[in-house]
């Protein structure tokens, strides 16, 4: 569009948690607008979550919020022409950005991982990000290093 911004669009919550963040994560997740075998695969990963998180004092959902906090990125490298050179300057990402970027990260490395059924692998990257670990967060750590490698070009900002 040239003119004006895309109005936002109002995500519905869903239906067992009635949180719109599920419903981004599930839409995110779903393949050939197959929304109820989404739902169906996140819900499938958080029971398999409780099962494996026992001893935590935790609802599966509270642990799958805490992981895509752990794996949220709060700055990222952008590349920047100055002067026939290409910088990558370092910028603060806006908080829309970081969820979207988080919930995409997840479901990469989650389809990247070796398992049975995508509920399986789905809950085994939440487990690891709950954890600061797995490929999701190494994603993350490997973005903040690259941006703190670049501080010296911050100001380029544009």
């Amino acid at each position: 569009m040239r003119k004006s911004r895309p109005k936002k669009r109002i995500l519905l919550p869903d239906p067992k948690f009635n949180d719109v963040l599920v419903t981004r994560f599930v839409n995110d997740l779903m393949v050939d607008g197959k929304k109820n075998l989404a739902f169906k695969v996140f819900y499938d990963a958080l029971d398999i979550v409780k099962a494996k998180t026992e001893k935590l004092e935790k609802s599966p959902l509270e642990i799958w919020k805490k992981a895509l906090e752990n794996i949220t990125p709060a700055v990222e490298v952008k590349s920047r022409r100055v002067g026939g050179a290409t910088f990558q300057v370092p910028m603060e990402i806006r908080p829309e950005r970081k969820m979207s970027i988080s919930i995409k990260n997840m479901i990469l490395f989650a389809r990247k991982r070796s398992g049975k059924s995508m509920a399986d692998k789905l809950s085994a990257e939440i487990v690891a990000g709950f954890n600061e670990e797995g490929g999701a967060y190494k994603k993350k750590e490997d973005t903040h290093r690259m941006a703190e490698a670049n501080r010296a070009f911050a100001h380029f900002r544009f």
